[in-house]
């Protein structure tokens, strides 16, 4: 399984492989703090932070653990924020789609849902994935209801799987989706979208 760069396309939004391009457009989605609060890189709403983020999440994509995007909302043209192919176990076919984070303007909106699809289709359809997880902080439920609405299984929590920058313990949440359950869970996402 080769996770190599790509861009996908859907109604709503755009997946671009992640760039210093996007870091103004990361920065204007980004500036509310709280959309940072239950991210483990702590709060990168301050000026010149975001730099530094997408560094980070690059150097990681160099080691071939991760596969970065930025999320374009079509019909804006704005950055909605970025998510990322990460924790790739080639060797399992198997990954977690995960670092999701978007602007206020764009949550609770249908960006979620048409990034998610796109992203698991690619990971099922394409790459030949057995296995898709998800995690969230147990904190976070707006995180863990847009997880569940995609159709994935909780499978339990790890105990103070996190130390966050604040000192805070994490308990992580994680959920899956395997190969089996990815036809319906599609087209559960595909009537959805056409709502």
């Amino acid at each position: 399984m080769i996770v190599g760069s790509c861009t996908l396309e859907g109604k709503h939004v755009r997946l671009e492989p992640l760039s210093d391009a996007h870091i103004p457009g990361l920065e204007l989605a980004g500036q509310n703090p709280t959309i940072w609060r239950f991210m483990p890189y702590g709060d990168m709403s301050a000026p010149g932070m975001m730099e530094i983020w997408v560094q980070e999440i690059l150097r990681r994509e160099s080691l071939g653990t991760d596969r970065p995007f930025a999320v374009i909302h079509k019909e804006s043209g704005m950055v909605a924020g970025a998510t990322r192919y990460m924790e790739i176990r080639s060797e399992h076919r198997a990954l977690e789609i995960g670092g999701t984070w978007y602007g206020e303007r764009f949550q609770h909106s249908p960006v979620n849902t048409d990034a998610k699809y796109l992203l698991l289709c690619h990971a099922f359809d394409v790459l030949g994935c057995v296995r898709v997880q998800f995690k969230a902080d147990s904190r976070n439920q707006q995180s863990i209801r847009a997880i569940e609405r995609l159709g994935a299984v909780r499978e339990g929590m790890l105990r103070n799987h996190m130390i966050m920058p604040d000192g805070f313990i994490r308990n992580s949440v994680y959920f899956s989706i395997i190969d089996s359950e990815w036809p319906i869970v599609k087209a559960r996402l595909e009537n959805l979208m056409n709502r």
